[in-house]
């Protein structure tokens, strides 16, 4: 499939490509030696990052605690082991088990604000959390009751942190068309759409799971004033990106790992200024990608399409964003401004105003050029 033509709908984008970081010829010892220390300080976007997939194994802890039928270990540490997956879909199997801790809205709103706090410690500025709504309703938990939670949440983590979070609502793949329409439902009814919702989204296992089928749905939510961030190439090659653009209306790609299998396709993504969520340690947990050394982010960047640093599930992979970012900074043999050019790319491909935009910008600049000053 990678010799078609992208639909129309797939070029739309009118963003620009961020600048490409620029790797640093010969880093100074004392700059790799400060490198986790310039991060750590360094104000954040992230644009890949989900609801359920960030509760640290303090939250997961309290919340099995809370459900005491559930298999999910009350043991911070029996956390860890429980966290090591044999494959993507032993992943998946994981993930499902902790969703299913999610049960009334109080789980949800503890569940929300305490991921905004966790944000807030590695200087997050703003985020697009992916919450899958569908998991919970189904489970019986009411539906304006759920969008009430997450948004209580949000307005107590932007006063008390400073974090700003807006949703993508993912439909979860393997659960079918049902779930694609109850996910629509909630994403674009009046009354019950949440102010924070800016995107939409599908996740889950890509593998038997065609991305054309899901068309009608992201349809009606760009009709709706959503923007378009399914996963795609994360476990499939680089036709299900294609089916994603030329589908969906794709405006970023959550994953796109196997992009770099098709030259015609970078090119493509490179031109039309639609960037890729790319999430290094996800990758390598959910043996997507075999090594690190192996993953193809330079390829990527090299190719000139905007790379975003994301961290995906992060304690379910013993990850963090500011770790993420320490990763891309080796990987791409980057100084503190091709790390802060990073940052500046998610800002730049977010769905926040311009305002918001240009004011977490701003920062980034002011705290990299005070940093080199000493």
């Amino acid at each position: 499939m990678t010799d078609q033509q992208p639909a129309a709908a797939a070029t739309k984008a009118t963003r620009q490509p961020a600048p490409t970081p620029a790797p640093a010829s010969t880093p100074s010892p004392a700059s790799t030696r400060d490198t986790h220390a310039f991060i750590a300080g360094l104000p954040k976007a992230e644009l890949h990052v989900h609801h359920v997939g960030s509760a640290s194994p303090r939250i997961v802890s309290e919340l099995a605690a809370r459900h005491a039928d559930s298999a999910v270990p009350t043991d911070p540490e029996a956390l860890v082991d429980y966290f090591t997956f044999t494959d993507f879909a032993h992943f998946i199997q994981v993930y499902l088990s902790v969703v299913d801790l999610i049960r009334t809205p109080d789980d949800v709103r503890l569940l929300t604000y305490e991921v905004a706090r966790d944000m807030a410690r590695q200087n997050v500025r703003y985020a697009e959390l992916t919450i899958t709504p569908y998991s919970s309703v189904r489970r019986g938990i009411d539906d304006g009751a759920f969008m009430d939670a997450i948004e209580d949440a949000r307005l107590a983590a932007e006063k008390e942190f400073g974090t700003v979070l807006r949703w993508c609502f993912d439909i979860p793949g393997e659960a079918g068309l049902a779930s694609a329409e109850e996910t629509l439902r909630l994403a674009v009814t009046d009354g019950l759409r949440p102010e924070g919702l800016v995107s939409f989204g599908l996740g889950g296992p890509e593998i038997g799971v065609p991305r054309p089928q899901f068309k009608p749905y992201f349809d009606r939510a760009i009709a709706a004033g959503l923007h378009s961030v399914p996963h795609a190439g994360e476990t499939t090659g680089p036709e299900t990106v294609w089916d994603a653009l030329n589908h969906l209306g794709a405006e970023r790609i959550g994953h796109g790992t196997t992009s770099a299998q098709d030259p015609r396709l970078l090119a493509h993504l490179a031109e039309h200024g639609i960037p890729l969520e790319v999430c290094p340690t996800s990758n390598i947990a959910t043996r997507a990608v075999h090594t690190l050394d192996e993953h193809p982010i330079k390829e990527f960047v090299a190719a000139g399409v905007t790379v975003t640093i994301n961290s995906d599930d992060p304690p379910m992979f013993g990850t963090d964003l500011n770790s993420e970012y320490a990763v891309a900074a080796r990987l791409l043999d980057l100084d503190e401004r091709g790390i802060a050019a990073l940052a500046k790319n998610a800002v730049e491909a977010s769905f926040l105003d311009p305002a918001g935009k240009a004011e977490i910008a701003a920062e980034i600049d002011t705290y990299t050029e005070t940093w080199l000053a000493g």
